[in-house]
């Protein structure tokens, strides 16, 4: 059974194998399930599990007193314990799970001190992960995504939107390789 994750914005794909890991990279499609939108415009990112349970990821509208200490990313609060309430119970390994879905490991993610760890005992299983990671931004590389993108097994592919749908069946082909060999 597929376990994890959550949709929340642009760039990247991954996929991880056992014993040589696959993941990639692309911009995507300019809305996604974890987008938060008021009028148009987008006011924040939720987290959201498989299984349709969400929480707020970040929000530029948020004010309330606990929210002064969130970190920031750009104009919005990062609402740390949501992400880890929902996210890190789906990021356990266990015996019975097929195939892991991260989107994604980010800058947002990052800022929880349990997220990155829970990402790479993932990684470092025999399950398979799908995964979407930032590209570098003027040149510079978020460190713990810089690790994924490193790691000894991870296949990158780097997606856009003029190769987005033919990448998708080797992207699904290298997963169902992957998959049989479990």
């Amino acid at each position: 059974r597929p376990t994890g994750a959550w949709g929340r914005r642009r760039w990247s794909c991954g996929c991880s194998k056992p014993s040589g890991r696959p993941t990639c990279t692309s911009p995507s499609a300019a809305s996604t399930p974890g987008e938060v939108r008021e009028n148009g415009e987008r006011v924040g990112f939720e987290v959201v599990t498989l299984d349709g349970r969400s929480g707020p990821l970040a929000s530029s509208r948020i004010r309330s007193p606990e929210s002064v200490r969130w970190p920031t990313v750009g104009k919005y609060k990062v609402d740390v314990a949501s992400l880890e309430s929902l996210a890190l119970p789906e990021l356990q390994v266990k015996e019975d799970t097929d195939l892991f879905i991260i989107d994604e490991v980010g800058k947002m993610e990052l800022f929880s001190p349990a997220f990155f760890p829970a990402v790479m005992r993932v990684m470092e299983s025999n399950i398979p992960v799908l995964a979407t990671i930032p590209l570098p931004r003027y040149g510079r590389d978020i460190p713990g995504v810089a690790r994924l993108r490193n790691h000894p097994g991870a296949d990158v592919f780097t997606l856009n939107t003029g190769n987005r749908d033919t990448m998708r069946e080797s992207i699904y082909n290298q997963l169902s390789r992957l998959m049989q060999k479990r």
